[in-house]
């Protein structure tokens, strides 16, 4: 009897199991921004949200990830890169993996510290994270042990982009694809998720700083993103190039998530109008440009036919378009600062500021209306917020904190 109910607490102990409520990537289950499943309260009063813990894990701008009770947190302390699992319930340290990590950064980025910046993936009771320097790593999930690691310094000139790595991986089968590599010299590659092994790679130009996101469109599925220079498709299975489009920001930062809207993806960058591209035939048709809205870092989140998110115009204002035609519908007041992330949790938005400043807005029909404003930092907040299981966790300079949401 003791036997078999050891087996039992083992075969527990063995695994992460993925459910419907967790965070477990850059941008919650479908890379969207959507939180499935969250009860938001009737009223947003300082009652209904209460901080839970605060445990300091280092300085960085990754954001945390949530799975079955556990958090992965990704940061950087001195020269080294640490990806610690907590506890969701009281922020317990379950174990840690340090390894080191010296970077040196360009003096444009200096404001935005050492990393790292791009988002762990959990798939599969295993974590995958991108560090600063281009380090790639693989973890087991339950126990911390490394699975595997490459740095890709034979392979490229330089192995991140100049504001370094940002682009958050994304597991795809049995595959965990990134864009690994620097300016001018870089490859989107897929990675075997268990033993590292290059599946395939396209090295048609160098990283940029967005994240990947995998669509159907015309009835074919497909890996977008955000490159140097350009917005590209591949076939996911053999990183074959579907259609690409030109596009270039200054100093080439494009870093802005591509935003799938039916049957339409919607891209963005700083000093580019925001448009939205239809694929028929494999070919890209861009179906509208909004030349008012132009994006920085910040993605925009789908509510039906309309988009929400935050340009950085006017010092930052918020904004609403129409998904079909891309009209402006709406702009909010500025100077809402250099960046925020937006969270739909179903008929209620989060916005984040890099000010610290976590805001409960709610449509009022193409607009949007602050109902409660909660100070959640002192020091500025770059990461997205992790939503998961009624709690939010923020991840400011160096300490993560989990809010706790009555519903």
């Amino acid at each position: 009897m003791f036997a078999a109910r050891l087996a039992l607490l083992l075969l527990a102990l063995s695994s992460v199991s993925l459910s419907a409520a967790d965070w477990p990537q850059w941008r919650g289950p479908a890379r969207d921004g959507s939180v499935p499943g969250f009860r938001a309260p009737a009223v947003w009063t300082p009652e209904r949200i209460r901080t839970s813990w605060s445990v300091k894990v280092g300085e960085g701008h990754a954001s945390p990830v949530i799975v079955g009770g556990r958090v992965y947190v990704f940061a950087r302390e001195g020269e080294q890169e640490i990806l610690r699992c907590l506890n969701l319930a009281d922020g317990r340290e379950i174990w840690k993996d340090a390894y080191a990590a010296p970077y040196e950064m360009s003096l444009a980025a200096r404001k935005h510290g050492k990393g790292p910046k791009a988002t762990p993936v959990v798939a599969g009771n295993r974590v995958f994270a991108l560090g600063i320097a281009g380090h790639f790593s693989a973890w087991d999930a339950v126990t911390g042990r490394v699975l595997w690691r490459k740095d890709f310094g034979g392979e490229f000139k330089t192995t991140s982009p100049e504001f370094g790595a940002a682009a958050s991986p994304l597991v795809e089968g049995e595959t965990v694809i990134t864009h690994v590599g620097g300016k001018h010299g870089g490859a989107l590659t897929a990675f075997d998720t268990a033993t590292g092994a290059t599946r395939w790679r396209w090295d048609g130009d160098g990283p940029g700083y967005a994240s990947p996101v995998i669509a159907t469109l015309g009835g074919v599925r497909q890996l977008i993103t955000q490159t140097q220079r350009r917005c590209v498709a591949l076939n996911p299975t053999d990183g074959r190039l579907l259609w690409e489009l030109p596009f270039t920001t200054a100093y080439e930062q494009n870093s802005v998530t591509p935003l799938v809207v039916g049957d339409v993806v919607v891209f963005g960058g700083v000093g580019q109008p925001t448009f939205a591209v239809e694929v028929n035939g494999g070919q890209p048709k861009v179906r509208w440009e909004a030349r008012e809205i132009t994006l920085y870092m910040s993605t925009p989140v789908a509510a039906g036919t309309r988009l929400f998110g935050m340009s950085d115009k006017t010092r930052g204002s918020l904004f609403s378009l129409d998904a079909r035609s891309g009209a402006v519908l709406w702009k909010g007041e500025g100077r809402l600062g250099e960046n925020a992330s937006l969270t739909d949790l179903g008929g209620v938005l989060l916005v984040l500021t890099t000010g610290g400043e976590l805001s409960v807005q709610v449509p009022a029909g193409d607009e949007l209306r602050a109902v409660a404003r909660y100070p959640v930092s002192t020091t500025p907040v770059w990461a997205s917020p992790a939503v998961a299981e009624q709690r939010i966790l923020i991840k400011d300079f160096d300490i993560l904190t989990a809010h706790a949401v009555e519903g």
